[in-house]
């Protein structure tokens, strides 16, 4: 069984059937989506599911599939953009990796082909103009990343010639992350920093290399946020929750008093998990709702709107 939270829905795939529930709990449609071992990924009201190290693609519009399809070779990740555009990470074909775009319909706009580097990520702008892979090369003694940004328009017509610019990070950066916002800001968060790249300026906003972060996150509507562990007593310790706005770069901070185990982050709303509490707080640092179960919290699906504690035998839906 797979659950996933997006827009105002919780989905469970079972058995060949995804069964999507509302706010209330109550079920609102059922799709056929006959795969397993899936990836989800979401924006806005739109729910991309794949089958992970598979072939078959599927984009859902609230409770409607809206188009299916099949790709040649393996899919690695995919990626959804808050209009419904999907980009699809494709290996185990003649080249080391393959990235295919569709708009809303399922129609395939282009392919990227890569020969020797793999993606780590691939985000999409909230205006459908431009594509940005996060490449790692690890072919040499020195991992190498760079973010390549691609025109969606250029594409379309000639690949070779759609590349507006490759930002290259320093030697042994790691790159794990990328995430557009508004404006076009895009956010690439590496293994000890995170910078924004704004059309070919590339400017760092957090360095995290000397501090004690636990977690990190760029996936978000306008911000980032980190988690830090910090000394309250002998035998205890606070989380220490930053939000920094990418727009003023001004930092707020939240403050738990116990360790976090896991954070979850959707639209402005970031959720860490306590063990048997879950905090949701948002950007301004302030808490929307408490949730105590009373046990340990193993798993959690979230939405801007929604989040769902997964237990053994049930699913409690929260809103926010």
């Amino acid at each position: 069984m797979e659950i996933c939270a997006y827009d105002k829905y919780v989905g469970i795939l079972s058995k060949n059937k995804f069964d999507i529930y509302n706010n209330s709990g109550k079920e609102v449609s059922s799709l056929d989506i006959p795969i397993n071992n899936v990836l989800f990924n979401s924006s806005n009201r739109f729910l991309g599911i794949a089958q992970n190290e598979g072939q078959n693609i599927y984009l859902v519009q609230g409770q409607n599939l809206v188009w299916e399809n099949k790709v040649e070779g393996s899919i690695s990740k995919i990626s959804v953009n808050k209009n419904g555009y999907m980009a699809v990470v494709i290996s185990d074909t003649s080249y080391k990796t393959i990235v295919s775009l569709f708009n809303p319909n399922g129609k395939e706009l282009f392919k990227i082909y890569l020969s020797s580097t793999r993606v780590a990520d691939v985000t999409i702008s909230n205006d459908n103009k431009y594509l940005a892979l996060a490449e790692i090369d690890t072919a040499s003694s020195v991992v190498k990343s760079n973010v390549k940004v691609i025109s969606i328009e250029n594409a379309q017509t000639d690949t070779d010639n759609s590349i507006l610019y490759i930002h290259n990070a320093d030697a042994n950066k790691l790159i794990i992350n990328t995430k557009y916002q508004e404006k076009n800001k895009l956010l690439c968060m590496y293994d000890d920093s995170i910078d924004i790249l704004q059309e070919e300026n590339n400017k760092q906003i957090l360095n995290y290399s000397n501090r004690k972060v636990s977690f990190a996150t760029v996936e978000m509507n306008s911000g980032i946020a980190i988690v830090e562990e910090k000394s309250s007593g002998i035998f205890t310790a606070d989380s220490e929750v930053s939000f920094i706005n990418t727009e003023t770069e001004k930092e707020i901070v939240y403050i738990a008093n116990d360790v976090t185990k896991e954070i979850y982050s959707s639209d402005d709303i970031l959720a860490i998990n306590l063990g048997e509490e879950i905090h949701f707080i948002n950007k301004g640092g302030w808490l929307v709702k408490k949730y105590v179960a009373g046990q340990e919290i193993s798993r959690l699906v979230m939405s801007g709107a929604l989040a769902g504690i997964v237990y053994r035998d049930k699913i409690e839906i929260i809103n926010l």
